[in-house]
């Protein structure tokens, strides 16, 4: 079940003994456990019925126990483990687990997944509602954002969507965050343009991986060179590593038009995972470079990568790398 479906039935007052959270992306999990924490109960209900461990901390006998209280002055209790991932003999909650009471809401929020294999794992889907998280990709990334831009009562330019995600990654947390920020900040405006970003979020419209991305698209020397310039000069706001990325991620998919057999845009948006309002960069540049030199770019992404991090290389001079990156890649060296 989806961390808002989960949610959407605790409103409805529906709960369950078990809910066990886990995955890679622990922002669906932090959110399921905040809820629960903060709203399950009234105020006056969570002075005597709410009790919250933490994994690194706590002892599983003692979770177990507090799980086989009774609610004092209301029907139910929540009992959350945070961090479960680090509790010393987890497994151990395999009995309580096996019987819960029903009057307890037992949430415990595991960064990482368990061994399906075993059976502390089997009686966990048998007994309890399970939430299994993961990283979202590039495509899922930009609509779950849609959806926090229009749950805010906002509306956002492609271009500022893609421009943030690119400069932040899938830190969803942060993202919101700074979505929130943006609604505070836009006061009187509803619109999230590049214009937007650049002033209250510090990240420049102009000068950023997804511009230096369209830049080698189109073979357009100087300006991926002032770009680089720029990066240079703000070290901090586009560090190597988030670079290469991008553009790997770019040219991947770039390497992927060749392959899909349509010049439709919907669907090679689709086969993509992007917008379609981007669709034709990602022509151009096949185009510019054809098949044999969007596969030596890639080479050269990942031998950059490697020079980085100090593998095969004597300097660490970010700058320094990718000026003979972009010299090698739109001359095909």
């Amino acid at each position: 079940m989806a961390a808002d479906k989960i949610i959407a039935t605790w409103k409805k007052g529906n709960f369950l003994p078990i809910y066990w959270l886990e995955g890679d992306e622990p922002y669906f999990i932090d959110k399921v456990i905040n809820y629960a924490e903060h709203h399950i109960l009234k105020e006056e209900e969570a002075a005597f019925n709410l009790s919250i461990f933490y994994g690194r901390d706590a002892n599983w006998a003692d979770i177990v126990n507090a799980c086989k209280r009774y609610p004092m002055f209301a029907e139910k209790q929540v009992v959350l483990l945070k961090e479960a991932q680090h509790l010393k003999d987890i497994a151990k909650l395999e009995s309580y687990i096996n019987t819960p009471l029903t009057s307890t809401i037992f949430v415990v929020g595991y960064k990482g997944k368990i061994d399906g294999r075993t059976k502390f794992a089997q009686t966990i889907k048998a007994k309890g509602e399970v939430l299994s998280t993961k990283k979202m990709n590039d495509n899922d990334l930009s609509f779950w954002a849609n959806n926090i831009v229009t749950q805010l009562g906002l509306t956002i330019t492609q271009k500022a969507l893609m421009l943030l995600i690119e400069h932040i990654g899938n830190d969803l947390s942060r993202i919101e965050n700074e979505l929130e920020k943006l609604s505070v900040n836009l006061k009187t405006s509803k619109n999230i343009t590049e214009d937007a970003i650049e002033q209250f979020i510090g990240i420049s419209k102009k000068y950023n991986s997804f511009e230096l991305q369209k830049a080698l698209g189109r073979k357009d020397f100087t300006k991926a060179m002032q770009i680089i310039d720029y990066f240079e000069k703000n070290k901090d706001d586009e560090p190597i590593q988030r670079v290469l990325a991008t553009l790997y991620s770019f040219f991947s998919k770039v390497y992927s038009t060749f392959s899909i057999g349509t010049t439709d845009k919907k669907t090679i948006a689709t086969t993509l995972g992007i917008p379609a309002f981007f669709v034709d960069e990602y022509i151009q540049a096949s185009h510019n470079y054809g098949y044999q030199g969007v596969e030596k770019n890639l080479l050269l992404l990942y031998e950059c990568n490697l020079k980085s991090v100090g593998i095969n290389n004597a300097s660490s001079d970010s700058a320094a790398l990718m000026k003979e990156l972009i010299v090698k890649m739109m001359n095909n060296i």
